[in-house]
Formats: structure tokens, sequence, C-alpha cells
């Protein structure tokens, strides 16, 4: 392997990093970074003072195009827009899962989308990648006190748009594991008093599959969606058979709904204490393809 490969594989897990809270997208990140890859091939890299910020700055600008041609698109896209979850390991120490749950989470990437490209790309470098200011402005052509401002007006909406309550991941494991449970043999009454009263679903089917357009809302309501599922596909048959995986999605514990053996939806929760305050379901297949290659091994 030459030197290039080498200086460029040593920093492609952060360049990954970048190109997917940016996108939302784990295809679009990896097409980014190979856009950055055929670039970095035809630079003369020998010339460069930092091998770092040079790639940084490419996946930052490159990303940030095509973010703007995504924000078009998403406008049209059928149904409820949700980033693309990915399997994670379960964190280790105290400090990885805070790190993970604030920076990867689906939560935390539905949040970024309120940002215009350009003040999530400031965001992300200064707040998850901890870029200098200097750098940042220069990465997108901007002062120094324009990308602080930048930072700050982002720091504010995502703030704004982040869930009320930080629950401990022994909480919500112990959650969903008595909440997979009850999913798979309780009554809408024992579903029911997993969810606040005013719990909302919300689901991406990608016009590919059926999926609640602009949410479900209300403890009963969802409560009655599971328990629906759980009737409907009784009865022993293989290929009707529901099965619950609890896994690592984002960095945060999450469900995988298997029905016929066929991943159905990835689910990632935000609770309130001890109950359930928003289900993200993420149902379109083309999102679920790599987890379910995953579980296909």
């Amino acid at each position: 392997m030459d030197a290039a490969t080498l200086a460029f594989d040593r920093h492609r897990p952060r360049l990954q990093g970048i190109a997917y809270r940016m996108l939302g997208s784990v295809a679009e990140a990896e097409e980014v970074v190979q856009d950055a890859w055929l670039r970095w091939h035809e630079t003369a890299t020998e010339a460069l003072d930092s091998t770092e910020a040079w790639l940084v700055t490419v996946v930052t600008r490159l990303s940030i195009d095509r973010l703007r041609a995504a924000k078009v698109q998403r406008e049209h896209y059928s149904g409820h827009w949700m980033p693309e979850p990915m399997l994670t390991e379960s964190p280790v120490t105290p400090e990885q899962m805070l790190e993970r749950a604030d920076d990867v989470s689906v939560a935390f990437l539905a949040v970024l989308e309120r940002l215009a490209p350009e003040a999530r790309a400031a965001f992300l470098l200064r707040e998850v990648f901890d870029t200098d200011y200097d750098e940042i402005a220069r990465m997108l052509g901007k002062s120094e006190a324009a990308c602080r401002q930048l930072v700050h007006r982002a720091k504010t909406q995502v703030q704004e748009g982040r869930p009320r309550y930080r629950v401990s991941r022994e909480t919500q494991m112990r959650l969903l594991r008595s909440f997979a449970e009850a999913s798979a043999k309780g009554s809408v009454r024992e579903l029911e008093a997993f969810f606040t009263e005013e719990a909302e679903l919300v689901g991406d089917g990608g016009g590919k599959v059926q999926t609640f357009t602009h949410g479900l809302v209300g403890a009963r309501r969802i409560a009655q969606l599971y328990f629906a599922v759980q009737r409907r596909h009784a009865g022993g048959e293989p290929e009707r058979s529901v099965r619950t995986e609890l896994v690592d999605l984002n960095g945060e514990p999450g469900l995988l709904r298997f029905i016929g053996g066929v991943l159905e939806s990835a689910q990632t929760f935000e609770f309130d204490g001890d109950r359930i305050a928003r289900v993200r379901a993420q149902r379109n297949p083309d999102k679920l393809a790599r987890i379910a290659a995953a579980f296909a091994r």
C-alpha cells in the first residue's frame, strides 16, 4: 500500500464521521468519502501543510454541496424523512456512553436537520470534532466571527430540539427489554403503561412501505398499534412470526423488529423518566439494507 493510501486510510474514520453526521445517510457519506479519495489521488499531496486539514476541508465542502441538493429532494420525499440508522458497538465507559449518545443518536441527527448546511458543518466541526475556529473559517471560506455566529445560533437551535431529559443507559436497556416482552405477549393496557400520555410515533417508509405520514400521537393509539402487530402475526408459522432484537443503534439502545425473518423496522426511542416519549421507526427498506445484511451473515 502506498504512502498516500495509508495517509488517507488513517483519516477515513474521521472523514466518514463528518460526512455521516452532515448527511444522515451511511451510503451518501461513503460516496462523499470516495469522492474525496479520488481528489486526494489527483492532488500533489507532498505540497500540503496538513493532510488532515485538507481532507476534512474537502469532505466538509462536498457534504455541504450534497446536503443542499438533498434538502431540495427531501422537500418532495414521500412521508417523514428520517436518518439512516446504523449498528454501533455497545459503549464500554461512561464517557463513551455520553459521547455517542450526544453526537450520533438518531434524535440528534433529526435535530440537525433544522440547520442550514453551513451552520450544520460549523456546529459539527466545533462541537463534535473540536476544530478551532480559524480552521473552520478556512474550510468554509468565512471569517472567524461569522463562524462563531453560525455555531452560536446552531447551538441554540440544537438545544431547543433535544430531548428534555437524559435517561441512563441502564434504564433505557431495562425499559426496552420489558417493552419488547410486552410487545410479544402483553395486553393493550400493559403496552400503554410504557408510554407518556402524549407520546409520539413517527415512521419513515420512503413511499415503499406503509407508515404514518404525520405520526401517531397518544399512548393508547401507539399501544394499540403494537398490539395489532402482535395479534396479526400470531399463530406460530415461521413466515408470520415476530422477533425483536435489542441492539445498539447510533450509540443508544434500540429495537430491531423482524417479521417472518425479514427486518421490518429499526426503532429508536426518546424517554421521559421511566416512560417512552417518542418512537422513531425506520421502515424504508433502502435504509434498513445494511442492518439487514449484517443480520443475514
